[in-house]
């Protein structure tokens, strides 16, 4: 059986990658297979789609907002989730995105991943001040001096504009995103659709 690659296509600022992030692990360990995350900009994917976030987007449309955080309650509940709304969103992600990207090419995603998520929706913070970012960091046992030099560097820049603008050529138009194979599927909610696809994409 040879399995597809899978991607997450995640920003930090999107409490539903949050969410998706806390139910990737049991599809791994159903499906076998290993979440590729590629850290992208959703305000860059915002931009080159024309889109908009749901809070703006939903904006005095009676009941949406509601179900919305209702069905937000139920995904939380029912995968037994910790997640605290953070009280600064939206926050702007361009440092903590290029942290993951240089995190990546240094080969310490999974950690830095999880100890931002951390602090973005279980221990929520001001992740787009400077000095916040070093202190949590280093609470989670990353080298904030050296991750805080990364993200200043020009290919740490490139590489999130390019992981950005690729993944919107490929259909992308929001977070969280997942590719099987080629595939897209968008929202935590088409999760169960994902796992599917790996199976079905196994078998073939």
């Amino acid at each position: 059986m040879s399995m597809p690659r899978v991607e997450f296509h995640f920003d930090f600022g999107s409490p539903n990658a949050y969410l998706s992030h806390r139910v990737i692990p049991g599809i791994e360990a159903r499906t076998g297979v290993t979440f590729t995350y590629v850290p992208v900009l959703l305000g860059g994917i915002f931009k080159l789609t024309n889109n908009q976030p749901p809070m703006v987007q939903f904006k005095g449309i009676r009941n949406k907002q509601e179900y919305h955080r209702r069905e937000t309650a139920r995904f939380i509940g029912k995968h037994g989730i910790a997640f605290k709304m953070n009280p600064h969103f939206p926050v702007n992600t361009v440092q903590i995105m290029r942290g993951a990207v240089a995190a990546d090419m240094d080969g310490q995603l999974a950690p830095y991943v999880e100890a931002v998520f951390h602090h973005m929706w279980e221990e929520p913070k001001k992740m787009d001040d400077v000095e916040v970012i070093r202190a949590a960091l280093t609470q989670s046992g990353i080298d904030a001096a050296r991750m805080l030099a990364r993200i200043q560097d020009q290919d740490v820049k490139d590489k999130l504009l390019q992981n950005t603008e690729a993944s919107v050529e490929r259909g992308n138009f929001g977070s969280p995103t997942f590719f099987v194979g080629d595939e897209m599927f968008f929202g935590k909610d088409r999760l169960r659709d994902v796992e599917e696809e790996i199976i079905a994409q196994g078998r073939s």
